[in-house]
């Protein structure tokens, strides 16, 4: 058995099977946390940068960093995000759980168990199916579930809360874990607190960004350090075997510019469905499992970063205004690697909902400041950041806020929208 269960600081092995054969995926060079948001206060403080690679496993096909940092520190009890005031993501979430309780046969006030809730947004959606819905959420984001009538324990999932959620509430007859499970370097507590929660015939569902999207799209923005690791199938389907579990359907989703969304029971529990091995077929046909794709990703990551910082000097020379808008965690990674701090993106424009106005961006110091700040200044470029929603993005921007700006897409390639979004 594998010790899946990792320590902060440097990790030498895969740590889904083991093996020490692991090779370089991506450097984006030392960072801050990305959802380390700073203060005014905290300007003139020292600010601390980990170290952020990617690997891959030669054996079993995992990516993961090489660095952990503790996920206390990470998911601090102010933590900003929310996933609530996205509409896009809200309607995702949604959806999700409305596909979810039919396809797996739920009955009315089955326990459905959300692991990493956030503001409760998907478990409001079960609940109004007439399930008995339960968020566990460490950071103090859990209060906005609660207020919306969503009853949420604050607490990181260990085996230990596990088996007291399930003295308390009963088994889980669904759990799901969505842009979660491949967060916790506790991984092996994880598992072995799913094996305890879940009811004997019930099934634990999660979404995260799929490796296969992320180098077929550049989605080099996607690597930070609370995604220790970043899943094909292949090593999924290893890991869950470890706990005498398996997967037994597989679906592609949109979400974030491509997620993959993956059922798992205990073995023999469920038939195995078809879209399993279509998509271990998929993987190996892209070469997920080769090297090459890997540096064919670096030389087009290397082009994208070279335009975006030759548009910002362009912009600069001539005098351009040149702004960010939106601030998701992938953003951090994006202005870091490029090194672009204020001298060419003065601000990052956010809608007033969000957490992040008045603070500022980690380790490039850019200060977030509300929507109503590109009205006022009718920039000439805008750097769409949540470039995985560019289009409703760029909708607002153009239908609702009437700014004739350029509008810059950094990924999967730099893109100029003059003034047409493509449909």
């Amino acid at each position: 058995m594998v010790d899946h269960d990792v320590a902060p600081g440097p990790l030498t092995r895969c740590q889904i099977c083991g093996s020490s054969d692991i090779e370089l995926v991506f450097d984006c060079g030392n960072q801050p946390l990305c959802a380390s948001l700073l203060r005014p206060a905290d300007l003139n403080q020292p600010e601390t940068h980990y170290p952020l690679r990617l690997f891959r496993c030669t054996v079993c096909a995992n990516c993961q960093l090489d660095y952990i940092v503790s996920g206390s520190e990470i998911y601090y009890p102010d933590y900003p995000y929310r996933a609530g005031i996205t509409r896009e993501l809200t309607d995702h979430l949604h959806a999700m759980a409305s596909d979810l309780v039919p396809k797996l046969g739920l009955s009315p006030s089955s326990r459905v168990i959300d692991v990493g809730s956030n503001d409760g947004t998907m478990l409001i959606q079960f609940k109004k199916l007439g399930m008995k819905e339960l968020g566990i959420e460490p950071t103090n984001i859990n209060k906005f579930a609660r207020q919306a009538g969503i009853e949420t324990l604050q607490a990181f999932f260990t085996e230990a809360v596990a088996r007291d959620v399930r003295q308390s509430y009963g088994a889980a007859k669904l759990m799901t874990a969505t842009n979660v499970f491949a967060h916790m370097a506790t991984l092996g507590e994880v598992m072995r607190g799913i094996t305890a929660l879940l009811d004997d015939d019930g099934v634990f569902v999660f979404e995260n960004h799929y490796l296969l999207d992320v180098i077929e799209r550049n989605q080099y923005d996607t690597i930070y350090h609370e995604h220790v690791r970043t899943y094909c199938l292949k090593p999924i389907i290893k890991l869950f075997s470890y706990y005498d579990m398996e997967v037994f359907r597989v679906e592609r989703v949109t979400r974030y510019a491509g997620s993959i969304r993956v059922f798992t029971a205990r073995k023999g529990r469920r038939p195995i469905d078809s879209s399993v091995g279509d998509l271990l077929a998929i993987e190996r046909e892209f070469g997920l499992y080769g090297g090459g794709v890997y540096a064919a990703f670096r030389d087009r990551v290397a082009r994208a970063r070279d335009d975006l910082i030759a548009l910002a000097l362009k912009a600069k020379s001539d005098g351009a205004s040149f702004v960010g808008k939106s601030c998701p965690g992938r953003a951090s990674t994006l202005l870091n690697y490029c090194d672009m701090g204020t001298y060419f993106m003065p601000y990052i424009a956010e809608q007033d909902t969000s957490l992040k106005l008045g603070m500022y961006l980690p380790g490039k110091h850019i200060p977030i400041v509300p929507d109503a700040q590109l009205t006022k200044d009718q920039p000439d470029c805008i750097v769409i950041l949540a470039w995985h929603y560019a289009r409703p993005i760029a909708n607002i921007l153009r239908h609702q806020m009437g700014l004739k700006s350029k509008l810059v897409v950094p990924l999967p390639k730099v893109t100029i929208w003059e003034a047409d979004i493509p449909t």
